[in-house]
């Protein structure tokens, strides 16, 4: 699903995917999204589990947003993912839109062991998504 507020910022072309640095972060099950209403990385910072993984590759073909596939490393046990969510890094939390919430990734909710999460974004007709 995309926040609302991150689409409006891609179709306005305050968000270029393909030149932003776009980050993707793991959430825990404590997040609750609201796609109307919550706008940056500071709304939801406090959800974050391990470090975010800076997407490259990233490719915008007929409205349709891919990337490299990721992996996190070393996810501290004893937590809940819940969902990947994609923002633009602006390098201040509380202006960098959130993008896309993702919890249909196969294996989520996914318990973590310390070990490694990666995330093979779909290779299907809508990638990471589609607008």
């Amino acid at each position: 699903a995309l926040y609302g507020k991150g689409k409006e910022k891609i179709l306005s072309g305050a968000i270029d995917l393909t030149t932003a640095n776009i980050k993707a972060a793991l959430l825990s099950s404590a997040y609750t999204p609201n796609l109307s209403t919550d706008e940056f990385w500071s709304t939801i910072l406090a959800n974050l589990l391990n470090s975010q993984q800076t997407l490259a590759s990233k490719t915008v073909t007929l409205g349709v947003f891919d990337a490299a596939d990721i992996t996190f490393t070393a996810v501290t046990a004893g937590s809940t993912v819940k969902a990947v969510v994609l923002y633009k890094d602006t390098g201040v939390n509380s202006t960098s839109p959130l993008i896309a919430y993702i919890d249909t990734i196969t294996g989520f909710p996914l318990a973590t062991n310390g070990g490694d999460i990666s995330i093979v974004w779909d290779s299907g007709a809508n990638k990471i998504f589609a607008l």
